[in-house]
């Protein structure tokens, strides 16, 4: 079990948690949450906002009854954190484009930082697309070279993807495939990686709730993912 540390409201329907639990998280990775007993029968699948090793943060979205349970916990109460699991985003150098839409913004933080860390020379662009409210531009804009805010549009039209070595995306599908899609219309040569964010029960490629088709196959976004190349996931469509 881990300790909540904070539990913060961020929009009307954003949180960020933050957890004590020694951690070697990488960046596009997730955990299994579960803050309850019995029911809902399922944990929580969460990607990892933020890690130092000591701690672990979640950026997570009101949407059912499990994400309800998290927003009532408090500093000091006890969550089941199970993880980190699947296959996050590649190291990465040159100009890098990050592009996020809604609770897909998440796992661009800590990816932004590591990537900067590890490459000091790189150049880290984000995308933020928001259907309301934005949040943590401030945060984002603390780790990337700059950042790009879309409220309310298609945060696809603002990237130029000629202009990159490598693109890196998470957020709903219709998006991330769009982007794929221009891409590939403009002759981009930089790999676009995305992170599905399917539905998930058990986390660790056992159930296969989570499959998703690809070129090669059938796969799971839990083991085999989230991270995979675009071409992989959208190409033979």
């Amino acid at each position: 079990m881990a300790k909540v540390l904070e539990n913060q409201r961020i929009t009307d329907d954003f949180y960020l948690m933050k957890v004590e639990e020694e951690n070697n998280a990488e960046m596009g990775q997730f955990y299994m949450l579960r803050a309850w007993d019995k029911y809902p029968i399922l944990s929580r699948p969460i990607s990892v906002f933020d890690s130092d090793g000591k701690t672990v943060s979640f950026l997570y979205k009101i949407v059912g009854q499990g994400t309800e349970i998290f927003k009532g916990l408090e500093p000091g109460d006890e969550i089941k954190i199970d993880g980190p699991h699947g296959n996050g985003f590649p190291d990465a150098n040159g100009k890098i484009a990050l592009v996020g839409g809604g609770v897909g913004v998440a796992p661009l933080y800590l990816t932004a930082k590591r990537l900067k860390a590890a490459n000091p020379d790189a150049v880290v662009d984000m995308y933020l697309g928001f259907s309301g409210e934005p949040m943590l531009v401030d945060r984002y804009e603390a780790v990337a070279d700059s950042v790009t805010v879309n409220v309310g549009g298609f945060v696809t039209d603002d990237i130029d993807p000629t202009k990159y070595d490598v693109i890196m995306t998470c957020g709903p599908e219709i998006m991330m495939k769009v982007l794929y899609k221009k891409c590939v219309s403009v002759g981009a040569a930089a790999p676009l990686y995305v992170s599905m964010e399917n539905r998930m029960a058990c986390g660790i490629g056992a159930c296969l709730v989570c499959t998703c088709k690809t070129s090669g196959g059938n796969k799971r976004a839990c083991k085999d993912g989230p991270v995979m190349l675009g071409s992989e996931v959208f190409g033979n469509e």
